[in-house]
């Protein structure tokens, strides 16, 4: 897509600030919030940005807040633009808008070109008009750009990101309690997602979520609402928790099935990245998994279709852990399976050649791929989460 668009003329790239802050009414901030030590986001990198626009625009811009960032950014970018206007003894006018993305890792070109809703936050009608334009092409069938007010929008994003990390945290807790009452999560999923209340998305237990967005977002979201308004977040602090211990249960289970000294035992991995279709490894449980085996004393030979490269500088230097080629090669001298990604070509493996090549043919699930009376038809020994 983005060589096409290139080559047709209507995309460029440049690092002069100037010329950027020149070209176009709408000014998109889309940069970095990685947190801070203290779990806030880091603001300087937009900040930087909203500077480098109010240094060299000669008109009237809307300045759009992209990036993922905390309830009152959209001030603090009204005031640095401010500033540098002030500095040039110019009154230009422009308008701060917060304009949040709602993409999915490994799905975000779909997410964008057949948006399910755009919010849009701003405080009068010309930076709404321009928004409702640049994003008319996106809309033909129907409308679904909801404007409000900026504080609304900025909250919005956080919102949506907690609201799916606690379901998901929610339903990783009741897959621990249905395994210990011997019920089936899986069952319990279909049974409450047929609620149109509930509804079946991110009802999926596992083995933790991780990624770039929910665990910042979280951890952000509960900074702010400490700082600016002296609010402990009860539900989200537990959310926290809940995933942090969740990556560690399948080492658990590991460890409880051939004892807490794994010295001498070797693990197949499938799946490195924090989900499918994409390499990203920040948060991944992948990287607790393997630090639990490791630190029992095993080693691991770990496949993922793209995120090797991306593990090889988690883990540097680090001669317990090798890589495979293919997740056959993967299974190759190892005492049994562990998966902790749902890639798609994991979905359907050849369970004879598997159960052939493991020292014990035994199954560690992470992501509750398989139909366990299926899988334990084939003499395969499966433990799955709250399966």
């Amino acid at each position: 897509m983005v060589r096409r668009n290139v080559a047709a003329g209507r995309l460029h790239f440049t690092t002069d600030v100037e010329k950027a802050a020149h070209f176009g009414t709408v000014q998109f901030i889309a940069v970095g919030t990685p947190p801070d030590e203290d779990g806030s986001a880091d603001m300087k990198y937009v900040t930087a940005a909203a500077r480098n626009i109010g240094k060299y625009m000669t008109d009237y811009k809307v300045i759009v807040d992209k990036s993922t960032v905390p309830v009152g950014t959209a001030d603090a970018v009204k005031a640095a633009v401010a500033e540098e206007l002030k500095k040039r003894g110019v009154d230009t006018p422009f308008s701060v808008v917060s304009n949040p993305e709602f993409l999915k890792e490994g799905a975000a070109i779909d997410d964008f070109m057949k948006p399910d809703r755009i919010v849009v936050g701003c405080d009068d009608e010309q930076a709404a008009l321009n928004m409702r334009a640049l994003y008319a092409p996106f809309q033909r069938n129907h409308d679904r750009l909801i404007v409000m007010d900026v504080r609304s929008a900025e909250l919005t994003k956080y919102a949506a990101n907690a609201m799916l990390a606690t379901r998901i945290s929610f339903m990783n807790e009741l897959a621990n309690l249905a395994e210990k009452l011997g019920a089936d999560i899986e069952q319990v999923r279909k049974g409450i997602g047929s609620d149109p209340r509930i509804g079946y998305d991110f009802l999926y237990a596992g083995a933790g979520y991780g990624g770039s967005c929910f665990p910042k977002d979280v951890k952000a979201l509960i900074k702010t609402a400490a700082t600016d308004a002296g609010i402990d977040m009860k539900v989200l602090n537990a959310v926290e928790a809940a995933n942090d211990a969740q990556k560690h249960v399948l080492g658990a289970k590991v460890k409880a099935r051939f004892g807490g000294d794994l010295a001498g035992k070797h693990f197949a991995l499938w799946g490195l990245a924090f989900k499918a279709n994409t390499d990203d490894m920040r948060e991944a449980t992948s990287r607790e998994v393997i630090k639990d085996l490791l630190d029992a004393g095993a080693t691991v030979t770990a496949y993922d279709p793209v995120a090797i490269a991306e593990a090889k500088h988690c883990f540097p230097n680090e001669p317990r852990i090798t890589y495979a080629d293919s997740q056959s090669a993967a299974l190759d001298n190892a005492d049994a399976l562990v998966i902790v990604t749902e890639w798609k070509e994991f979905r359907s493996p050849d369970f004879n050649s598997l159960k052939a090549k493991l020292k014990h043919p035994l199954i560690f699930d992470g992501r509750n791929m398989y139909d366990p009376k299926l899988v334990r038809a084939m003499g395969i020994e499966y433990l799955a989460i709250g399966r």
